[in-house]
């Protein structure tokens, strides 16, 4: 099983079966192995930085109605909001002036006649802070929008695919929205010139390993510069609230696989895993992730973009507490990197230090 470790963190592949003994293994030497290897892949690409994205969460109006999200369509106990511009613009102003120079637009899937507003919206973003990168996880769009918003100056779109498997999707999913569509999507961020994110949900009902070794396989021929990886986690007012959360442990051992594929991906150590397990920020850390999203979004709208129960939205998730993030990373060995954070900024680093480093 070390053998495969090594082969992967090498080769940065393996087949079917390589994956399918790594996720399944319950070999506490060999994981422990697997972790090391992929943390220490991610110090000779990155050093012990931890990027920084400042998040806002656009809106929880969504057109959607998949079976596992807190702001389906159908859930009538949902608030709903949109940001103005105004909002979204100061929640940027402040982020740029405690240090962020990467901010995320995050929300569910507005109208599509309204993606010009957003075109307008990541226009006045850039233009204003050049110097900033801006990522887009906004879902589905008709390709003429992911072509203006890329125009408008956005650099980076995260859509994850949230599984592979078709017959598990539709089973995720409404029967109006299907797998085809959304890889289409991803097909034509790629296109356009985006740095592309895709991701599954781990631990979701009804997925098995098999569907896990698919969703891996699919990122490995789809090459993104960005992997969002998180645990489902139910919501009391979806079909799915029954469910049980995923686990933490597979949560980063993925990291850790996707790490030793990907050198130099950008993979966020995500909000929803330090949800379900104390510390589980740092532990998406230490098994290979380098990226966090503390939240920039108005104080009054936090509570109502929820996702999954228990979602942490204060201390040092949040923009305010970032002394207190500061000091819990430190006390890990990593620290926080303020800089944009570009993939491509880093292809080189990798071949060049393996030697010498790993």
């Amino acid at each position: 099983m070390r053998e495969l470790v090594d082969i992967l963190r090498d080769e940065h592949r393996l087949d079917g079966n390589g994956y399918k003994s790594l996720l399944s293994s319950g070999d506490s030497a060999v994981n422990d192995y697997l972790r090391t290897e992929a943390r220490r892949v991610a110090d000779a690409v990155f050093g012990s930085g931890v990027y920084l994205r400042g998040l806002v969460e656009l809106t929880n109006v969504c057109r959607n109605d998949c079976l596992y999200c807190g702001i389906r369509r159908s859930n009538r106990n949902v608030a709903r909001y949109t940001l103005t511009s105004e909002q979204v613009m100061d929640s940027c102003r402040e982020g740029y002036r405690l240090g962020f120079r990467t901010f995320v637009l995050q929300g569910g899937e507005l109208p599509s006649e309204r993606w010009p507003w957003v075109a307008e919206l990541v226009q006045k973003i850039k233009s204003t802070w050049p110097d900033c990168a801006l990522t887009l996880s906004l879902g589905e769009w008709p390709k003429e929008a992911y072509a203006a918003f890329r125009e408008a100056g956005a650099d980076r779109y995260l859509l994850r695919h949230e599984t592979h498997n078709a017959v598990h999707y539709a089973k995720l999913h409404p029967s109006e929205m299907s797998l085809a569509r959304r890889l289409q999507c991803l097909s034509w961020l790629k296109e356009l010139g985006f740095q592309v994110g895709t991701g599954i949900m781990v631990g979701s009902p009804w997925q098995t390993l098999d569907h896990l070794v698919e969703d891996i396989e699919y990122i490995e021929r789809l090459q993104p510069e960005m992997i969002g990886i998180g645990p489902f986690i139910p919501h009391h007012d979806t079909p799915l609230k029954e469910y049980r959360a995923g686990s933490a442990e597979l949560t980063c051992r993925i990291y850790s696989i996707l790490r030793l594929m990907f050198p130099q991906a950008l993979i966020p150590s995500t909000t929803a895993l330090n949800s379900i397990t104390p510390n589980g920020r740092i532990m998406g850390l230490q098994a290979g992730a380098n990226v966090l999203m503390p939240n920039l979004s108005p104080s009054a709208v936090r509570n109502q973009y929820s996702l999954y129960d228990g979602k942490k939205s204060t201390a040092a998730e949040s923009a305010e507490g970032l002394a207190l993030l500061d000091r819990e990373l430190a006390a890990a060995g990593f620290y926080l990197d303020w800089s944009r954070g570009d993939y491509k900024q880093r292809d080189n680093n990798y071949t060049k230090h393996k030697t010498t480093n790993l």
